[in-house]
């Protein structure tokens, strides 16, 4: 039992006669209650009964119980009872009144006004018949389900067409949400109702948010364009709601809408674009009846990748990874995803670091690839900035290993995913992708039946290193939401996107290109931590609104970190087929002076000196504008080794 129903037991566990006897009380009570209010109607002020009055107020009970008694008003059962009780209620009341109106309206008793006679019983009738509902709502616990529904969440529902209505249908099971309204575009059904509820225009939202105390919006427009639902997200932002939402058109099509389709609104909602219609025969190209190779595969971007090839047709998919979690995760998925196909795509996992070269020249060399898609990287700006060396020697050993042994094993294809961090780096992440990248415009200058390509793009959304993961748990946790600066911005792009832009800008390489993708406008990185705080319901707290539920906390610029990213080093990129995939033409070193470079950088691991790592790096890539001072924890003097004493016997 819940406390509430604790609270009634020991009422119910009464002996009968005590409950009896406690209702009869109650019932004397309303008789001598009915008589006081019914002075006052008749004379418009409250009069003690202890005066003139009194012979009214005696009567009443004294008149009423043996009546009650009589006609079996304290037999009914109030949990259960029901109409015949209440026409009991009503003949025993008659009964009464016709008795007290004889005495006090046709004959008449000094002091009492005669029309007191007909005033009390009716009041009676209803005090005695209403008492009686009230115990059968209370102990019947029927109370209970009213108490739930006002604690139930008020949804408004975005969207009066099918998906909404099976939304609809789904939330009325709901034991915690209750539908208190549709808003849709569409004039013609406006004001008319739905399931009960009325259909309201979007301009009444803010009026419906305040007086219907809605809690909760959630958006049924799975067919909506990004920026139409944008248009309507600028509405809601301001109303310090939660936003839910159900998944696109495609994704629904598989049958009716339950509860489960609703998922928190995406930040990706918010800043993302309408995709473009891939071309087919690009994503192919390089794709279908071919062994395409992912390094990386267990990461945001690799695993992506992965889901995007599988239904392009490779004979088969080799993902490659040096994390086993990441690993095991991904190759379960993608045997889940590749089961559904109507032509079995072999899924071979392979453990392996790309700076591992007799590894990945074994893997060439047997599993003999015709694309490789390398997306493995150490991204993370400040962990690289704390660990140089493994950084950079994963990021440009690893390409350069990879690239020599795809070359070596003729793979038609070779497309490196790099950052928007390489252009014009101050932190050693970007600039290791920038000379991985000239690695591959290095040996794509050389006589290579491998097609070398890279492609560069900002941020993803959702990445492991995306802070829209980071706000989103900030968020849950009820603050403060870490921004490194007030005016750092940001380029955003879906993964989805991303990836789908990766595979067609590999597929457009004649050898050496370097792909910038268009990441639309950059984003305050401020604005998007207000923007989730809002979408969740809450209000963010600043010198405007000091009483906000999030505060956004500064923390300062981390190591390396720049406050506006770009992606292009020159200003004269070139179209291509893709709308959103532009060719820079940007300067680079021949192969002698980078495999000169890259010999440096190996004497300089095999030394473990993190500053010599970076000096070398400045070099190598002019751009790079290293901070004054190095955070890696091992650029420093080495500790002299503890000596051990041993006794010897002589």
């Amino acid at each position: 039992m819940t406390l509430i129903d604790r609270s009634i037991e020991p009422v119910l566990m009464l002996p009968r006669m005590v409950k009896r006897g406690i209702v009869l009380c109650l019932d004397a009570g309303l008789c001598v209650l009915t008589v006081w209010l019914a002075f006052y109607l008749r004379l418009g002020e409250f009069v003690s009964l202890s005066g003139k009055g009194w012979p009214a107020g005696a009567a009443a009970p004294v008149i009423a119980l043996p009546i009650f008694i009589r006609l079996g008003l304290y037999r009914a059962v109030f949990r259960f009872i029901g109409a015949e009780a209440l026409m009991a209620i009503a003949n025993a009341v008659l009964l009464y009144g016709i008795i007290y109106f004889t005495i006090f309206t046709a004959f008449g008793v000094p002091g009492v006004p005669r029309t007191i006679g007909i005033i009390q019983p009716l009041l009676l009738f209803f005090t005695i018949g209403g008492s009686r509902l009230l115990g059968r709502y209370w102990l019947s616990g029927q109370y209970r389900e009213l108490m739930r529904r006002a604690a139930k969440k008020k949804v408004l529902i975005y969207g009066a067409g099918s998906a909404g209505r099976q939304l609809a249908a789904a939330i009325g099971d709901s034991a915690d949400m209750e539908v208190v309204g549709f808003i849709d575009d569409d004039s013609h059904i406006q004001g008319s109702a739905l399931l009960g509820r009325t259909v309201y225009p979007p301009e009444q939202m803010e009026l419906l948010v305040e007086e219907l105390v809605v809690s909760e919006i959630m958006l049924a427009v799975p067919s909506a364009s990004r920026a139409r639902r944008n248009e309507i997200l600028k509405r809601i932002r301001s109303l310090n709601v939660a936003v839910r939402t159900l998944p696109g058109l495609l994704d629904m099509a598989r049958g009716s809408v339950t509860m489960t389709d609703l998922r928190p609104l995406e930040i990706e909602d918010l800043l993302g674009r309408d995709p473009v219609v891939p071309d087919v025969s690009l994503l192919e190209r390089n794709v279908r009846g071919k062994t395409v190779l992912v390094t990386g595969a267990g990461g945001s971007i690799g695993s992506e990748l992965c889901r995007q090839l599988l239904p392009l047709g490779p004979t088969a998919l080799l993902l490659v990874e040096s994390s086993e979690f990441a690993l095991y995760a991904a190759h379960q998925e993608l045997e889940q995803q590749a089961a559904l196909l109507d032509d079995p795509v072999p899924i071979i996992p392979f453990l392996a670091s790309v700076c591992n070269e007799p590894r990945m020249r074994r893997i060439m060399a047997v599993c003999r690839p015709d694309t490789i898609y390398h997306a493995a990287a150490f991204k993370h700006v400040p962990l690289v900035e704390h660990n140089i060396s493994e950084g950079v020697q994963n990021n440009v050993l690893g390409t350069w290993i990879c690239a020599r042994a795809a070359a070596q094993a003729d793979v038609e294809s070779f497309v490196l995913i790099s950052t928007d961090k390489a252009v014009r780096p101050t932190n050693v992440m970007g600039a290791s992708k920038r000379l991985a990248e000239l690695c591959l415009q290095a040996l794509a200058d050389t006589r290579t039946n491998t097609c070398f390509s890279m492609v560069r793009f900002g941020n993803v959304l959702g990445s492991s290193g995306s802070v829209v993961p980071l706000f989103r748990r900030q968020i849950a946790a009820g603050g403060p939401v870490t921004v490194t600066h007030p005016e750092i911005t940001r380029y955003f792009m879906t993964i989805p996107e991303a990836a789908q832009l990766v595979i067609q800008a590999g597929a457009m390489a004649t050898g050496g290109d370097l792909f910038v993708l268009d990441m639309g406008h950059p984003v305050r990185i401020l604005d998007l931590a207000h923007r989730m705080i809002r979408l969740s319901g809450l209000r963010p707290r600043t010198e405007e609104h000091p009483d906000g539920d999030i505060e956004v906390e500064f923390q300062g610029l981390r190591p390396g970190e720049k406050l506006y990213e770009e992606l292009l080093i020159g200003d004269n990129p070139g179209a291509t087929l893709h709308p959103r995939i532009m060719v820079a033409n940007e300067k680079f070193f021949p192969l002698d002076e980078i495999e000169a470079g890259l010999g440096r950088l190996e004497e300089a691991f095999a030394h473990q000196s993190p500053a010599l790592v970076r000096q070398i790096l400045a070099e190598l890539v002019g751009e790079y504008q290293p901070s004054p001072s190095i955070v890696d924890h091992l650029n420093q003097p080495a500790a002299q080794p503890r000596l051990r004493v041993v006794a010897t016997s002589t």
